[in-house]
């Protein structure tokens, strides 16, 4: 910190110690102990702040410097963790942070001194007192003698406003009972601090296994600072009852990626918590990333899924597509190996390695969060040797009336497969109101109540038909 700043600081705390008339002690992160985050996933993060203070007897006035800018005060405790007792009698959270443009503001209406350049010939500066009359877009002052805008050289001011500090601070009130030095703890409530789980998967050149590692993204847009803090993050989706927005700062200028421990994780309420083994610094407005997990030979199975619609059921259609789109599916089970723990929701980025072996991108799906033992699927395309072509052989509407008309219509499907190996196309047809399969040349499951599905296998370099006739009423 240079000399001015500190001058500058020292000032201000004067002024706000005269507002409440006893001396203001500021406690700096220097005497900090221990510091802890636990991040939530929605722009929500719980801070402990311990901080290694002396106490006078009585009432005593601390300004807890760098808190977080996006705080919520009304959820600021502050105890005691060792013996005494003390009692919080008042509270202010100071965001309105001290800047040229801060300092203009607060200053319409007082008097200010204009320093002109100095002059070509004598080199003496010339010094004018003003009144700032606003300070909306530019400045206005008022001279002696007339009214300017625009005023080249500076301006300085007679004092700095009470309410203006040069870095978030929480100033407090309190009693206590004697002198001692004593351990404090600051917690609160604050937006500005949030992270996701990324995931990157490399899938096994004969396409059965994935290698899987797992990395949470840390951004601190928080408006400060938190210096070698045990790390926590709770996955799961907590009830809040949404605050007013708050300002904040909104430019994201710093990323660092850093190699990490994993994370041990555990159950809290209906909810996981993971921890960072070792602390770890989150400076302000940067992005860090931390490992999560790491598992090799993950199986994995691949799926073809040819999806249709339910609209061409009740009506003449004719052609109903010649090159349509076959999804490509990766899906694995969350146990055994390196998995079989709880995965945070997040991005799913899948790679795989050509022939040269280099690894290249095929495909990323999002996945929510999911426990231990259950499924995740991913949709990473659609293929490109993989087409078909549908059309609608007969429809006819073979009754109607106040029970609802019946429909009745038939279908051909031709699924092209353009690979050197054979593969196995599923076929999904949702099934509007009460159906009933009349015909078909495979026979089909009914996955749930409204869809019939085929598993189709396909020749390599080959074609397969399926035809089928449902009856369908309104």
């Amino acid at each position: 910190m240079t000399w001015g700043r500190m001058a500058l600081f020292f000032s201000l705390a004067a002024l706000a110690a005269a507002a409440w008339g006893e001396e203001e002690r500021v406690v700096s992160q220097q005497a900090q102990t221990a510091l802890a985050v636990t991040i939530y996933n929605n722009d929500l993060a719980l801070v402990k702040d311990q901080r290694r203070v002396r106490l006078a007897n009585g009432d005593n006035r601390l300004a807890w410097r760098d808190v977080s800018a996006r705080m919520q005060p009304e959820t600021a405790l502050l105890r005691s963790l060792d013996a005494g007792r003390l009692r919080l009698l008042e509270q202010n959270f100071d965001f309105d942070l001290l800047t040229p443009q801060s300092l203009l503001a607060k200053s319409v209406g007082e008097s200010v001194r204009v320093i002109r350049p100095p002059h070509p010939m004598s080199g003496v500066e010339a010094v004018e007192e003003a009144t700032v009359l606003a300070a909306n877009d530019g400045v206005v002052l008022k001279f002696a003698d007339r009214v300017e805008t625009g005023v080249p050289g500076r301006m300085a001011f007679n004092a700095v406003p009470v309410n203006l500090r040069d870095r978030p601070t929480l100033s407090m009130l309190l009693r206590h009972e004697g002198v001692a030095e004593r351990l404090l703890e600051l917690s609160y409530l604050t937006g500005g601090l949030s992270w996701k789980a990324d995931y990157v998967a490399e899938l096994s050149a004969r396409e059965d296994t994935i290698d899987l590692n797992g990395w949470v993204t840390l951004t601190n847009q928080s408006g400060t600072a938190y210096p070698n803090a045990l790390l926590q993050l709770v996955a799961g989706d907590v009830q809040r009852v949404r605050p007013e927005p708050r300002p904040g700062p909104l430019m994201l200028r710093a990323a660092m990626a850093e190699a990490a421990a994993g994370m041990q994780q555990e159950g809290l309420f209906e909810y996981h918590l993971y921890t960072l083994e070792r602390p770890t610094t989150l400076l302000n407005q940067q992005t860090k990333q931390v490992a999560l997990l790491s598992a090799t030979q993950v199986p994995v199975q691949k799926e073809y899924v040819l999806q249709g619609a339910d609209f061409y059921y009740r009506g003449p259609y004719g052609d109903l597509g010649r090159r349509l789109k076959t999804a490509v599916y990766l899906e694995f089970q969350n146990q055994g190996g390196g998995l079989g723990v709880p995965l945070p929701k997040g991005v799913v980025r899948v790679y795989k390695k050509d022939q040269a072996g280099r690894a290249q991108f095929i495909g990323e799906d999002a996945i929510d969060h999911t426990a231990r033992g259950e499924r995740v699927r991913l949709k990473l395309g659609n293929a490109f040797d993989v087409s078909a072509e549908k059309r609608q052989t007969d429809y006819q509407k073979i009754a109607s009336g106040g029970r609802g008309a019946v429909h009745e219509s038939a279908y051909e499907l031709f699924v092209r497969n353009a690979k050197r190996e054979a593969i196995v196309v599923k076929v999904v047809e949702p099934m509007p109101g009460d159906w009933q399969m009349v015909a078909e040349s495979l026979p089909h499951r009914k996955e749930t109540a409204n869809t019939a599905v085929w598993q189709l296998k396909v020749p390599a370099e080959g074609e397969t038909k399926l035809a089928w006739r449902v009856r369908v009423r309104d």
